[in-house]
Order: structure tokens, then C-alpha cells, then sequence
């Protein structure tokens, strides 16, 4: 599945985007986040604060315990303000 990663998430990932292969095991938004944390010190930063960071399946919002089963893309960003 692809990963993007927007705003901060982005510069403390250090990359924008990227195919990732998550084991069986990982079937939910919180799950995943917790697997890429693991991965390394800048994925641990960019997720440091996981109840935070925002998700998208497909460019659809979603909660953290969504599932990513069949997902084709899943975004990450922070909690986004405006007017």
C-alpha cells in the first residue's frame, strides 16, 4: 500500500511518500502507526504523539481503530485549523 505524509509528519519522516508491505498482523490505523513508530528513531518522532495525527484511507477520513485491509492508499497528517 502507499503512504503519504503531509506537514510535519512529513519532515520528521523524511519523505513524502512511500510503499510499505505491513505484516499480516497489522490490520488498523492505530496498528499501523504503532508498526512504522517501530521502525525507526524518525518514524518514533514523527509518531511520537499518535492520538494527534490525523488519517486517511483512500481520501476518506478515518479513525484510528479503522481497518486497512484493501486500502490502496493511507494518508497521515497533523490536525489541520483554518477559516
Amino acid at each position: 500500500m502507499k503512504v503519504k505524509y503531509f506537514a510535519w509528519v512529513r519532515e520528521r519522516v523524511g519523505k513524502a511518500e512511500e510503499t510499505i508491505e505491513p505484516p499480516a498482523t497489522v490490520r488498523t490505523v492505530e496498528e499501523l502507526i504503532a508498526w512504522l513508530s517501530g521502525q525507526s528513531e524518525a518514524y518514533a518522532y514523527a509518531f511520537e504523539k499518535p492520538k494527534v495525527i490525523r488519517a486517511a484511507i483512500d481520501h476518506a477520513h478515518v479513525k484510528s481503530d479503522a481497518a486497512i485491509a484493501g486500502a490502496r492508499e493511507i494518508a497521515f497528517f497533523p490536525p489541520m485549523t483554518g477559516g
